[in-house]
C-alpha cells in the first residue's frame, strides 16, 4: 500500500496506462505543466509527442481527439475546467457521442475527456460547474466523477479502456485528499456504486465531493438517525438497482448532488427511485442540490451550491417526514 493524493491517484493511472498501451496519448493546453497536477511530469516519462500542449481552442483539441480515437488511438482529452466541455460541445456531444450509432457500430470512439469539475473556491461561473446533467442527456457518453483517490484511479482506468467516450470530471476540493492506494493493479468497473456507509434510516444519495458532506452529515446525525451513503462514482452508466436496494431497506432517500435543481442530476434519480421504489417509499423523494442560478463568485458562492447544514436539515425532515394516511 502507498498514500496517495486525488490528483496524484489520477496521474499514476494515466501514467500505468500509457506504459501498458503505446495508442493512449494526451492533449490540451497546459498538459505539460498541468495547472491541475493531473498530468504532472507525464512528458519527462512519455516526451511531447505523448503528453501534447495544443492551442487555446477547446473546440480543435475535442476534435483532434474524436479523429484520433476514430483512428484507433486512445487520447485523453483535458479540458482542463469541465466548465470548457461546453466550448468543445459540438465535438464532444454531436461528434464522440454518436460517432458508434451513425456508423452502424463499425467505427469506435475510445477517448476520455477529462476537467476539473465544481465550486468551493469562489472562481465564479464560468469555473465552477459541473455538467453532469448535461452529459447525461446526451446518449453515447459515459460520465464519471469519482470521490476519492482510490475510486479516481480505479475509474479513470476503467474509462481509458472502454471503448466508448468518457466524460471524466474530478473535483477540486478533493485535490488534498489523501488515501491508501494498493501496489498492485486494479480497475473499478463503470455503473458500480459504493456503500460508503451503511445506515438503516434514510439513504443519502451522492455524487463527487457531495459524498463527503453527506458522510460528515451522517456522523453528526449518527446518535438520532442510521444514515447509509451510496456514492453513485459514475452517472453514465448509472447504478440504479444499487439505490434501489437501499430505498427498499430505508424507505427515505435523499438525493445530494453540486449541479443545478431543475433538470439536473438529482430530478433524474429521484424520479428512477419513484418508477422503480415508490411502493417502499416512507416519504418523498428529498433533493440537495445547487440553485437554479448561475454560480456566484466569492463570499455568495455559498448561497447557490450545496452546504452542510442543508443536508442535514434534508437527512431529519426525511426521517421524520411521511405521506399522509
Amino acid at each position: 500500500m502507498k498514500e496517495l493524493s486525488y490528483w496524484n491517484a489520477i496521474s499514476e493511472a494515466i501514467a500505468e496506462e500509457m506504459k501498458r498501451d503505446e495508442t493512449v496519448f494526451v492533449i490540451g493546453e497546459n498538459v505539460q505543466e498541468s495547472p491541475f497536477l493531473v498530468t504532472k511530469g507525464l512528458v519527462q516519462q512519455f516526451g511531447p509527442d505523448r503528453v501534447m500542449d495544443a492551442p487555446l481552442s477547446e473546440l480543435a483539441i475535442a476534435g483532434a481527439t474524436v479523429g484520433a480515437a476514430m483512428a484507433g488511438y486512445r487520447p485523453i482529452c483535458d479540458l482542463t475546467f469541465a466548465d470548457f466541455i461546453y466550448c468543445a460541445a459540438d465535438e464532444v456531444l454531436m461528434k464522440a457521442a454518436q460517432q458508434y450509432f451513425s456508423h452502424n457500430a463499425k467505427v469506435n470512439v475510445p477517448c476520455v475527456f477529462l476537467g476539473v469539475a465544481g465550486a468551493g473556491f469562489g472562481n465564479g461561473p464560468e469555473h465552477s460547474r459541473i455538467p453532469a446533467a448535461m452529459v447525461m442527456n446526451n446518449p453515447g457518453l459515459k460520465l464519471v466523477m469519482p470521490s476519492t483517490p482510490y475510486d479516481a484511479k480505479g475509474l479513470m482506468k476503467a474509462a481509458i479502456r472502454d471503448n466508448n467516450p468518457v466524460c471524466f470530471f474530478f473535483h477540486k476540493k478533493c485535490m488534498p485528499m489523501k488515501q491508501e492506494i494498493p501496489d498492485e493493479e486494479y480497475i473499478i468497473p463503470l455503473g458500480v456504486a459504493d456503500v460508503k456507509r451503511v445506515g438503516s434510516d434514510v439513504t443519502v444519495v451522492a455524487t463527487s465531493y457531495m459524498v463527503h458532506l453527506a458522510l460528515e452529515a451522517a456522523k453528526n446525525l449518527e446518535d438520532i438517525i442510521s444514515v447509509e451513503v451510496i456514492d453513485l462514482r459514475s452517472l453514465v452508466p448509472l447504478d440504479i438497482d444499487a439505490i434501489i436496494t437501499s430505498v427498499k431497506k430505508t424507505g427515505r432517500v435523499v438525493v445530494v448532488d453540486e449541479d443545478t435543481e431543475c433538470c439536473g442530476v438529482a430530478a433524474e434519480i429521484g424520479q428512477q427511485i419513484m418508477e422503480r421504489a415508490f411502493d417502499y417509499l416512507d416519504a418523498p423523494v428529498a433533493r440537495v442540490c445547487a440553485a437554479n442560478m448561475p454560480i456566484a463568485g466569492a463570499a455568495m458562492e455559498k448561497y447557490v451550491i450545496p452546504q452542510l447544514a442543508q443536508v442535514q436539515n434534508a437527512i431529519e425532515a426525511a426521517a421524520g417526514s411521511g405521506f399522509s394516511a
